[in-house]
């Protein structure tokens, strides 16, 4: 049997951002990863502080993209890359008054070091009011993350790519297949509905699908554009342009309504042609209270939960992952909006 601190049960952004904080700690685990694209996987990678439909902000903005930032630079130590795109988000204004909306929210307290009140206008695509820069907003590189990790993972013997069977647990040895753990976590987004242990946690699939396009005239700008929807360049030669929420289709497979609701969205912002090269989706894991749920099972001490990240997958993955480390290493009580406690 060889021993490990932590198994990670789950390869999207909680269970990799978890690993971190093991990294950083200096303890031991290995992480079970299915091989198959997550939510996280697909995700476009946004990194915002604002909810651009209403102009606000959420629940430790500031303090979730300081501290994301801060681990970029720690994971570059021993991946050899920094992840972070500096492309700031570009909000189109629909008309008139949503200028004079961001500029009065531009004054608010919690909202005055992301609002940019200089409003600014793009090129090639359609922005007949201008647009509104989020100041402090960025995005992952997702493929360079996932690969990066992935595959420091692999070179010291942490990564096993398989699906995990829950029935080879050996509760009462902390035993599973040929590891003793002291502890497991499970990060599983809504793969956790298969879990025997944390099945009845309240999060609800929402699918999202995204399009990526070869356009006929480029985007030149170094941004990310929102108006409906995110648009910005990925990788080879091909822009992205999502996602949509659904909370209703939630089958397998790609809806041709999602896909038409994204070509309109585009062609009412960029007025050229564009072929669609690839379809994906993914289903996020969101809770009600849009808070992520964190905490131990009821009877078995030593099992963990780390889901319901939702659309903040990056932001809410990443900061909280130091919160469930520090319950399960410093036995620090994790604050009740993220308890999963609080579904007693």
């Amino acid at each position: 049997m060889k021993k490990v601190d932590y198994i990670i049960v789950g390869d999207g952004y909680a269970g990799l951002f978890f690993a971190h904080q093991l990294i950083k700690n200096e303890k031991s685990f290995v992480i079970f990863s299915e091989e198959r694209k997550s939510a996280s996987q697909v995700s476009a990678g946004i990194i915002n502080p604002v909810v651009l439909k209403k102009f606000t902000t959420f629940w430790k903005a500031q303090e979730q993209i300081d501290f994301l930032r801060d681990s970029l630079k720690e994971i570059e130590s021993y991946t050899g890359k920094n992840y972070l795109i500096e492309a700031p988000i570009h909000r189109i204004f629909h008309d008139e008054n949503e200028q004079q909306l961001w500029l009065k929210k531009s004054e608010n307290n919690e909202l005055i070091n992301f609002l940019d009140k200089n409003f600014a206008h793009l090129e090639v695509v359609k922005n007949d009011f201008n647009t509104g820069k989020v100041n402090q907003s960025a995005r992952l590189d997702v493929n360079g993350f996932f690969t990066g990790l992935f595959n420091y993972f692999e070179n010291t013997s942490k990564l096993i790519r398989e699906k995990f069977d829950y029935s080879k647990i050996d509760i009462a040895e902390s035993s599973y297949k040929d590891f003793n753990f002291k502890n497991i976590i499970f990060c599983e987004g809504m793969g956790v509905i298969g879990n025997p242990f944390f099945a009845g946690i309240p999060v609800n699939p929402n699918k999202g699908h995204h399009i990526k396009v070869k356009l006929s005239t480029g985007v030149f700008q170094n941004i990310t554009i929102k108006k409906k929807h995110f648009f910005f360049p990925a990788n080879n030669d091909l822009y992205f342009y999502g996602g949509t929420y659904d909370r209703e289709q939630l089958h397998h497979h790609i809806d041709d309504s999602a896909v038409d609701q994204l070509i309109k969205g585009l062609s009412e912002i960029y007025p050229y042609d564009f072929e669609i090269s690839e379809v994906n989706f993914g289903f996020r894991p969101t809770v009600k209270d849009r808070r992520p749920i964190i905490g131990r099972h009821a009877e078995h001490n030593n099992f963990y939960v780390f889901n319901g990240l939702g659309a903040r997958g990056i932001l809410n993955g990443c900061y909280f992952s130091k919160s469930l480390y520090d319950f399960i290493e410093k036995d620090i009580p994790l604050q009740e909006e993220i308890s999963l406690d609080r579904f007693k």
